[in-house]
């Protein structure tokens, strides 16, 4: 996904512009650490105490010039309106978290209104399209059958959480001035690995191939995750 995210970076931004960046429910800061490093503005929010003090652990260990250049706002991910003003980013993530989110359009409206014209919204969700994939695959045949009609799941930390298909986003993404303008399929083969799987000793070829399917028709379609790119009109 890093590579997809930094793919539409380059496509859309001059060489060395220093962009502003908000991810929104950053987790443990993953791409918001790595997108600092890159000499970008990142201002992370997250609403878990325990997510936040890892960031900011993390943060402490990089030189001053990386830490003066990341700000971490402890808060919901719906609240953006509240803490920063409308078109103040050049880059809006928003990965792995409106499965957590009943009604995500309001979510979504508030992080386009983030974004300054032309500016890019990068959402990780699960796919709504695929969710009979991983329990046909590992023989649970009730739980597939039953995924095909609905986009509720129960995810690998038992919580009941939900999908959401392309179509849908699609039209979500145009309706808040955002229209989708690249997607790409994340975990295409990998996602029934089991958590704490040994990374392989050709990983490099692994990335590759997913990074082709996660591209490529028809395997995209079927991935776990799905990677949208909408650009603000």
């Amino acid at each position: 996904m890093a590579r997809q995210l930094d793919e539409q970076i380059v496509g859309r931004f001059p060489v060395g512009q220093r962009l502003r960046v908000l991810d929104v429910g950053m987790g443990q800061g993953t791409q918001a650490l790595r997108l600092v490093r890159a000499g970008h503005q990142v201002t992370g929010v997250e609403q878990d105490p325990k997510m936040v003090a890892v960031v900011r652990d993390a943060l402490a260990g990089e030189p001053e010039g990386i830490r003066e250049r990341m700000r971490i706002v402890e808060g919901d991910g719906r609240d953006t309106g509240v803490h920063f003003l409308p078109g103040s980013f050049d880059v809006v993530l928003c990965h792995g978290v409106l499965m957590y989110v009943e009604e995500p359009d309001p979510l979504l409206a508030g992080l386009a209104r983030m974004l300054a014209p032309g500016g890019l919204l990068s959402l990780l969700v699960r796919n709504g399209d695929a969710l009979a994939i991983r329990p046909g695959l590992s023989g649970d045949w009730a739980g597939a059958l039953s995924a095909f009609d609905t986009v509720s799941y129960r995810n690998r930390l038992g919580l009941d959480v939900r999908a959401d298909r392309l179509k849908d986003l699609t039209a979500t993404l145009a309706g808040i001035g955002a229209p989708l303008h690249a997607w790409y399929g994340v975990r295409v083969f990998t996602d029934t690995a089991a958590d704490g799987a040994e990374v392989p000793a050709d990983a490099e070829t692994l990335l590759a191939v997913e990074e082709r399917a996660g591209r490529t028709d028809p395997y995209r379609g079927v991935a776990a995750l799905l990677h949208l790119c909408g650009v603000r009109g």
